[in-house]
């Protein structure tokens, strides 16, 4: 039950103002890579744009935070105008924490929306946030992911939403 998300979505557009209310979430750590863009890439998905500019409008505060370098995430936060983490060493707290503090919410108040299981969920875990889970945008190609896609897949078919 540890890496059982709260919530399960398709795409980051797909998080409405009700699930944060249920959950009792006023604040949104946000991963980058098959989150909000594909694996290093910089285009936005559709409706992403929008989809922040409701939040906020809402009264949601939002942040980045990724465990890429500041080279990366930079110039992605730039786009989306939201401020960042950098090298979040998700799944460790500290960078859980860090957004915590800059977003000036509880942590009980904040949610992690990623596509891991093994780092943004298990990480939203150790940190005492809330864990919106979405299915990743692209599959990657590297070995090591493909290992964890598939653990992941298993742990999934245990859980219902």
């Amino acid at each position: 039950m540890i890496l059982k998300p709260h919530i399960k979505r398709e795409r980051i557009t797909d998080i409405t103002l009700d699930d944060l209310k249920f959950l009792g979430v006023k604040a949104l750590l946000l991963d980058v890579d098959n989150t909000m863009s594909t694996h290093h890439g910089q285009t936005l998905t559709d409706g992403l744009l929008d989809w922040i500019s409701m939040m906020q409008e809402n009264g949601i505060k939002l942040m980045v935070l990724s465990n890429s370098k500041r080279k990366r995430v930079e110039p992605f936060a730039a786009k989306i105008n939201l401020p960042f983490i950098s090298l979040g060493l998700k799944p460790l707290p500290f960078g859980y924490f860090r957004g915590a503090k800059a977003l000036g919410e509880k942590r009980k108040h904040i949610a992690i929306v990623g596509d891991q299981m093994f780092t943004d969920m298990l990480g939203g875990w150790g940190a005492g946030v809330k864990k919106i889970l979405l299915t990743p945008i692209l599959p990657e190609d590297k070995f090591s992911f493909k290992v964890r896609r598939a653990l992941e897949k298993q742990l999934l078919k245990r859980y219902k939403f």
